[in-house]
């Protein structure tokens, strides 16, 4: 044990005496010495009789009376320098946020290890120092949401964790992941929990911007800048002043942009197109993709250096088949959405259907699920959704999805829309050759979309259609639906 801590006073704070004693022991038995309270008003009316302050500090955050985040605020008051570390069994944005907002050195999800809070004990001591015995501030004692993103699997905790403490930096951020995770929820979580959250959120696909217009897009233009330009535009830096900008998809950037965009990072200033006066604007950049950025570079498509000035912190967001345990949590929350827009009562999921979701793959990720499950509000007939209910809406077109689009390099996908076609048979369905005709046309304009970057001349080629065919399919998708 160092120096530094060996001998330490700790304090552990949580109304559960089973936590409270095992790792108050665990310290202990480290070699610091542990008192242990129950509630955040024994810690502040122990400081007010005048004890030693402590060097460390771990507190619950959900506690009868003051919560621990109301206990973390009025210690940073007294005590500035005193170490804290906030626990917690619920991991969500906004605890992990309001901990490192209000100065927490650490978030530690219940349950935990022990060695892992022993040693987090030590490291936050050897970089504390113990600086916190210094001053006693004298005074009383001081008198969230609904987060877009759900998780309760260690990666999303991992990133909840992350995401609380980026949130307070003015830092860019680089949101990896799979098409259909929720890259954008990681940036609007990032907007609302930094002290930017009062200033705009803009968003930007610059996948979904034809090259030509991008530029106007994102810097504005001046009137007459080009043709159609009858009146000045201000582009989506200028929106996002005092505020966040998500770039989603920065990997399709073209060439040109991208220099733009490099000075914009590095200045803060730019020109509208067609325009002479320089702009300044205050703006934290998030940015978003599902490609190999890093290969990108490598191919000469993408400029190492803006590479380099948006991936100052990355944060990775698995896909839905690496979180399975998620399933039950978000599929509820899903039927739900959907029950209150349907104006009806919620359906639930048996626990055969539950099981029969967390085998798919979910390609589609999160995304998938959430339109499942609002098929499922729709057209389930009953107030139970069992495996039956599943065939149409996930069975019937994911098993020709998921067999086209996971097994595309054999002949298992044939198998699985031969099954598909013979359970559709023995039901006596209607139509069976327009349900898979469109769900082929779905995974191959999807895939090639994916693959493309959503470029669609390039998508057609690669698909052997007509641009013109192409545009056809995607506007009949749409207008089926």
């Amino acid at each position: 044990m160092m120096d530094t801590t060996d001998g330490a006073r700790v304090w552990v704070v949580d109304d559960d005496r089973a936590v409270r004693f095992v790792l108050a022991t665990a310290l202990r038995d480290a070699g610091f010495e542990v008192t242990a309270f129950e509630s955040a008003a024994d810690v502040l009316s122990t400081l007010d009789r005048g004890a030693a302050p402590p060097r460390l500090l771990f507190t619950d955050v959900r506690m009868p009376g003051d919560d621990g985040l109301a206990l973390l605020d009025e210690l940073k008051r007294r005590l500035p320098a005193l170490p804290v570390v906030v626990m917690s069994a619920h991991t969500d944005i906004a605890s992990t946020a309001g901990a490192f907002r209000g100065g927490a050195q650490e978030f530690l999800s219940k349950p935990f290890d022990l060695d892992d809070a022993v040693a987090l004990a030590a490291r936050a001591l050897g970089e504390g120092g113990g600086a916190a015995e210094a001053s006693v501030v004298e005074g009383p004692a001081a008198a969230d949401g609904d987060d877009a993103l759900v998780g309760d699997t260690p990666a999303m905790q991992q990133l909840f964790r992350a995401i609380g403490r980026l949130a307070q930096a003015p830092l860019s951020v680089l949101v990896t992941g799979e098409t259909g995770t929720g890259k954008e929820l990681v940036a609007r979580a990032l907007h609302r929990e930094s002290p930017r959250a009062r200033g705009p959120f803009v968003a930007l696909n610059t996948a979904a911007i034809p090259s030509e217009l991008l530029e106007s897009e994102l810097f504005g233009h001046e009137a007459g800048a080009f043709t159609g330009a009858t009146k000045r535009h201000v582009g989506r830096f200028e929106q996002a002043d005092r505020g966040t900008l998500f770039l989603d998809e920065i990997g399709d950037m073209p060439a040109p942009l991208q220099t733009r965009l490099l000075r914009v990072l590095a200045e803060g200033e730019f020109f509208r197109v067609g325009g002479r006066e320089l702009i300044r604007v205050d703006v934290r950049v998030v940015a978003a993709t599902h490609q190999d950025l890093e290969a990108k570079v490598r191919d000469g498509s993408f400029r190492a250096d803006l590479l380099h000035r948006l991936d100052v912190v990355r944060l990775r967001l698995p896909p839905l088949r690496e979180r399975r345990d998620d399933i039950p949590r978000l599929a509820e929350r899903f039927l739900q959405r959907a029950a209150r827009r349907f104006e009806a009562p919620p359906k639930r999921l048996s626990r055969p259907a539950l099981e029969h979701l967390q085998a798919h793959d979910w390609p589609g990720n999160v995304r998938e699920l959430e339109n499942l499950c609002w098929r499922l509000a729709a057209l389930a007939p009953g107030d139970v959704v069992g495996v039956a209910d599943l065939g149409d809406a996930l069975g019937g077109e994911a098993a020709v999805a998921g067999g086209i689009a996971g097994q595309a390099q054999g002949p298992g996908w044939e198998g699985l829309l031969r099954d598909w076609a013979r359970a559709k048979l023995d039901a006596h369905a209607d139509g069976i050759h327009a349900q898979a005709r469109d769900a082929l046309d779905r995974v191959l304009l999807e895939a090639a979309l994916d693959h493309t970057g959503g470029r669609r001349s390039e998508a057609a080629a690669r698909l052997g259609l007509g641009r013109n065919t192409l545009t056809r399919k995607l506007g009949a998708r749409r207008g089926g639906r």
